[in-house]
């Protein structure tokens, strides 16, 4: 089968490699339909590898070269024994996190995503969602209604990553929310805090493309560039009372970003760490602890999430393939996807693969 595989940073290659083995007591085959390309495999091409192991990963054993592509959905292709929540023909939805079922102390409270031992497809697994096909485990899949597209079922998995920012900042009806980058985590954020009942959304962004883009999903956001206006003074100025919003989630991974969510919530306000930050940065604490702030991390999501998103997209009360700009080929996928999306001045967010062709 043809497949997008890692070697080194700049080193993606289009290659032809095995079908996935036959699946084993408890395992999924998948033939893959659309994948995503994620920020973090943008990091990888970049910079990597990073979250792709040199040597054996200690739980999965897989090491690089690595197909990428972890946020995918696809079509059930063969079942294992003891397999019973899925059936051969089933279009489902890849939740990509791997780990130990039992025996950490975080598997054995049902929190997963913490476990010290966690892999991902895509990045510390045999396999991924860019190739025609990818063997997984039961737990990993999860059947989608007639409703929900091929796409969407690869916008689960990033939308997961918003749904979860929001829950952990608490976000409610009525309460106003920044976000901190219109890239795609930042805009399904948006769209899932008004799935919440956010009633007053902020967004900022150094690229007015973006702007303009959550400008046509959410006409009645708030667009900030940080270029031309203060983030803070701006969402003070029209805030009740002046004093800031309730919740701000940063979804960049930048020092600036960060700063800008502290100074724009009000006192008591909560503030998400989402974007993943590549070195250390520091924070005016004074102010973290004079205003009464709550400051959060939001790594990934709990994998019991799953149905719930499903149903958020499915129902339309959150429409993530709004934030879908692109779709390509797999042939076409460094220059039409990675390269475009790494483009400063690049226009697009969300581009999906389409492995059918």
């Amino acid at each position: 089968m043809r497949a997008l595989r890692f070697h080194a940073a700049k080193d993606l290659r289009l290659e032809t490699i095995p079908d996935p083995k036959q699946p084993g007591p408890g395992q999924v085959v998948v033939r893959n339909r659309f994948v995503g390309i994620c920020g973090t495999d943008l990091h990888e091409y970049s910079y990597g590898p990073i979250f792709i192991p040199t040597e054996p990963h200690p739980f999965t054993g897989a090491h690089g070269p690595q197909v990428l592509g972890h946020e995918f959905g696809g079509v059930v292709e063969a079942i294992g024994e003891g397999v019973t929540s899925v059936k051969v023909g089933d279009r489902v939805s890849i939740q990509p996190l791997v780990m130990p079922r039992s025996g950490d102390y975080f598997a054995d409270r049902g929190l997963f995503h913490l476990s010290p031992d966690l892999a991902l497809v895509g990045l510390s697994w045999e396999g991924g969602g860019m190739a025609e096909a990818a063997l997984v485990n039961e737990y990993n899949v999860q059947k989608i209604p007639d409703e929900m597209s091929d796409e969407e079922a690869a916008l689960v998995e990033p939308t997961a990553v918003a749904v979860y920012a929001c829950d952990r900042g608490g976000v409610t009806a009525g309460n106003s929310v920044l976000v901190t980058g219109a890239g795609p985590i930042g805009m399904l954020t948006l769209l899932a805090a008004r799935a919440a009942g956010a009633a007053q959304l902020f967004v900022s962004d150094l690229n007015d493309a973006r702007l303009d883009y959550a400008k046509g999903i959410l006409p009645d956001v708030i667009t900030i560039n940080p270029k031309r206006d203060k983030v803070g003074d701006v969402v003070r100025s029209l805030t009740e009372g002046n004093v800031g919003c309730d919740v701000a989630i940063e979804c960049v991974g930048n020092e600036h970003a960060l700063k800008a969510c502290v100074d724009s919530v009000r006192k008591q306000g909560v503030v998400v760490q989402t974007g993943l930050h590549p070195h250390e940065n520091p924070l005016d604490w004074f102010q973290v602890t004079f205003r009464d702030l709550e400051v959060k991390g939001s790594w990934a999501y709990p994998t019991h999430y799953w149905p719930r998103v499903i149903r958020l997209i499915a129902s339309g009360l959150l429409p993530a393939k709004k934030v879908v700009t692109k779709r390509i080929t797999l042939d076409t996928a460094v220059k039409e996807g990675f390269d475009a999306l790494l483009d400063p001045a690049g226009t697009h967010l969300k581009i999906l693969i389409d492995l059918s062709k």
